[in-house]
């Protein structure tokens, strides 16, 4: 469970400093789904630059140039490719032509080794599975959101992705991760991160939580597309892939579903286990809640603070939850 963050501040309402700043806070809370790396890619008058660490947020120092108002972030969970190589971290660059791209992903792709058979793509020291969706665009030899659909329509697993190009045009890749994207038009910059809990809580410390803005709902199978200027276009792609690995893409969640009989355990709720195991919460704990019809997403904010979680554990048992964490 990583997370994605970032700031288009196409109006160039921040300084710079203060875009440092918004962006340290918004990493920060990001750590919460990973801290195994983080990283950031933006746009200079010279070139995009890609600035990555195998460090967690807090410990990144990030300084920025006057002229870089759009920056794409990431903090990490690895759970493919050794984070000390720090070729494996998040965000990737990418080259077509005379033409640079950064990409960022959330989420498990399953079908890295067998794209890169099928389709005769270059082997890599990257060990990342993540990388392929770089490989499948540059084999496009074209960034749009043509090729950026088509590219997700290859993958199989689970996603979102962010991509920057040089000409500060920033894509959403909206699998059935979560994405939460908060436009404030009044001013002229967009911000985004993983999740709501994530972005309300960096937003409130920096005080702009209570400045009007408004949510733009990025579904499953949408590309959308913020250019330099702040106007934002959106398409589709097609999510049978999604569907196909055991997936339902409904509003952005992912849930059970029955296949011949038997519960199949999406790639989410796995990631879901291996987060709760890591701050002592028992599996069968998580599968409790499942068999309730609590869904992942609901699950994953209430790991984020274990006395809710608990709380909601002695509920569903009929006990008060009177103990401190």
């Amino acid at each position: 469970m990583c997370a994605i963050f970032g700031l288009i501040d196409y109006n160039r309402v921040f300084t710079t400093k203060q875009r440092e700043k918004l962006l340290k806070v918004l990493s920060k809370e990001c750590e919460i789904r990973g801290t195994d790396a983080t990283g950031f890619a933006f746009n200079t008058r010279e070139h995009l630059t890609i600035y990555k660490r195998p460090l967690a947020a807090h410990k990144l120092h990030l300084h920025l140039k006057d002229d870089a108002n759009i920056i794409m972030g990431h903090t990490r969970m690895a759970t493919q490719g050794d984070k000390s190589d720090n070729r494996n971290n998040h965000p990737f660059s990418g080259k077509i032509g005379g033409m640079e791209f950064a990409l960022a992903h959330n989420g498990v792709l399953q079908n890295d080794f067998k794209l890169r058979a099928e389709m005769n793509l270059p082997s890599t020291p990257i060990e990342t599975d993540s990388y392929i969706a770089v490989q499948l665009l540059e084999n496009s030899n074209v960034i749009n959101s043509d090729s950026i659909a088509k590219m997700a329509e290859k993958v199989l697993g689970s996603f979102v992705f962010t991509i920057l190009d040089d000409k500060n045009n920033m894509y959403f890749v909206k699998g059935d991760n979560p994405l939460v994207l908060y436009h404030y038009e009044n001013y002229g910059f967009y911000v985004y991160a993983s999740t709501k809990e994530i972005l309300d809580r960096a937003l409130t410390k920096l005080g702009l939580f209570a400045l009007p803005h408004t949510e733009i709902r990025a579904m499953c199978g949408d590309v959308i597309r913020i250019d330099s200027k702040g106007k934002l276009t959106c398409t589709q792609f097609e999510t049978t892939n999604l569907n196909a690995w055991d997936y339902r893409c409904y509003m952005s969640r992912r849930y059970w579903r029955e296949d011949e009989n038997e519960k199949q355990e999406t790639s989410e709720i796995s990631q879901l286990k291996a987060f709760a195991t890591s701050i002592g919460i028992l599996e069968d704990d998580i599968d409790m809640l499942l068999d309730y019809g609590y869904d992942p997403a609901t699950i994953e904010e209430l790991l984020y603070y274990p006395g809710d979680f608990y709380e909601g554990m002695y509920e569903l048992l009929g006990y008060d939850y009177c103990g401190e964490l």
